[in-house]
């Protein structure tokens, strides 16, 4: 059984939501990812989003592109960040990881050279904004021989066809992007975020979770209410970039932000 699908069926059977907090891989400086990482799961992460830097972030808005740049002023490249996941499995083999970024530097690696180096740096999962199940055919099958899940979006505009479409070729959780827009730049309706989640439960057992838009620990107990998942980025991001003068004291900040958000969500 693969790590995501162990959380979210240990989550269920207690009744708790998911929080998955979003980082960018090297982030103000690469020597701060892998402490961060440790630090947001005592905070109460149950997965974790590691950005994969990347120049052209287009589903991204000002926080986590700056994040991008600040990170790529340091060189950061793929094989960095796949190493920051094999040192964060030096001390956690349960919590799952999944990679969230952009096509490109998949290319550039190859996508059986990364299905591979992936897995072994134990990753879970991945997500491409810009890779559409359509156009998925060639990786999609280099991913099921190493038990990496494919993870694919849905926003406000999919219609059921388009959900079907998704959830058809998805693994370990449908995202479901809550605004029409780009991260962090808008408030989601959560009625209308409720209603669109019983849509796609319609046609697919994967757990479901949201993201963009969430910023605070009471927006994300509104949206623990109803979804599988709740995924904060650009909160964090935004937290990170406040003490990028002070990278030691990222981790036990970012970590504040987390834990009020877990108490919140564990309230509801």
């Amino acid at each position: 059984m693969s790590r995501i699908k162990s959380r979210f069926d240990t989550l269920k059977a207690e009744g708790r939501t998911a929080l998955v907090p979003f980082v960018t891989a090297g982030d103000p400086e690469p020597a701060v990812t892998v402490p961060l990482m440790h630090a947001m799961v005592e905070a109460g992460a149950d997965l974790i989003e590691l950005g994969v830097p990347f120049s052209d972030p287009m589903a991204d808005g000002p926080a986590i592109q700056l994040a991008d740049e600040r990170a790529l002023a340091h060189g950061m490249t793929l094989r960095q960040v796949l190493d920051m996941v094999r040192r964060f499995r030096e001390q956690d083999d349960a919590t799952p990881v999944v990679l969230m970024g952009y096509l490109n530097p998949i290319e550039v690696m190859g996508y059986a050279d990364f299905a591979k180096a992936a897995a072994a740096a134990g990753v879970d999962g991945v997500i491409t904004v810009d890779l559409p199940p359509e156009e998925a055919s060639e990786i999609l099958p280099l991913f099921r021989e190493v038990a990496i899940d494919p993870i694919f979006l849905l926003a406000p505009t999919s219609d059921r066809q388009r959900i079907e479409t998704v959830c058809a070729s998805a693994g370990g959780f449908v995202y479901y992007v809550s605004i029409k827009g780009v991260t962090g730049t808008s408030r989601p309706d959560s009625a209308e975020v409720q209603e669109r989640l019983a849509q796609i439960r319609a046609v697919t057992g994967l757990p479901v979770g949201v993201g963009f838009g969430i910023r605070d620990a009471a927006s994300a107990a509104r949206f623990a209410e109803f979804s599988d998942a709740v995924i904060v980025g650009s909160a964090l991001v935004s937290r990170i970039a406040e003490f990028a003068d002070r990278p030691d004291e990222i981790p036990q900040n970012v970590a504040a932000l987390l834990r009020e958000m877990r108490q919140a969500m564990d309230n509801v």
